[in-house]
């Protein structure tokens, strides 16, 4: 059991996978299947806990190692991602800039998430704690979706 929640856990954590992948891992996949509610928990809280790292760090790092010769590629990609992120949150928001975070990470499509939310919004100079709530709500919402899709799932296999 421990192992399943562990690597429900870990999964959550990997950028571009997240909750999209931890939530039905956890609940279909993983032997013993986890219930809804532990999927979700766990995979929650590992999806935030990277969040004030790349708040914090990730866009120094980026920065230091766009110019270096084996991350150049990969550092700028990431750059140009947060930085389209960032200004498409910008133009279409308007003054809800907050709650377009939210539905930006909420949306559980390839490309958004709390790893890309949080970068746009580092790369925006946006609050610390607003964008904090902001993913949260967000990493909610997408749980939620993922969570009663991978359920319904549940019931078709079962």
């Amino acid at each position: 059991m421990l192992l399943s929640y562990l690597i429900t856990f870990f999964i959550s954590m990997v950028p571009l996978v997240e909750l999209r992948g931890a939530i039905p891992y956890g609940m279909l996949v993983c032997s013993p299947r986890l219930s809804f509610s532990e999927a979700m928990i766990i995979s929650i809280v590992g999806n935030m806990l990277p969040v004030p790292v790349i708040f914090f760090f990730a866009r120094k790092v980026l920065e230091w190692g766009k110019d270096k010769k084996y991350t150049k590629k990969f550092f700028t990609f990431c750059i140009e991602k947060g930085h389209k992120g960032g200004e498409k949150l910008k133009e279409k928001s308007g003054k809800g800039l907050y709650v377009a975070l939210l539905l930006f990470v909420g949306i559980p499509i390839p490309g958004t998430g709390a790893w890309t939310g949080t970068l746009a919004a580092s790369f925006l100079d946006m609050d610390f704690k607003k964008s904090v709530v902001a993913v949260m709500g967000g990493v909610l919402l997408a749980g939620a979706i993922i969570g009663t899709l991978s359920a319904m799932g549940v019931n078709i296999l079962s």
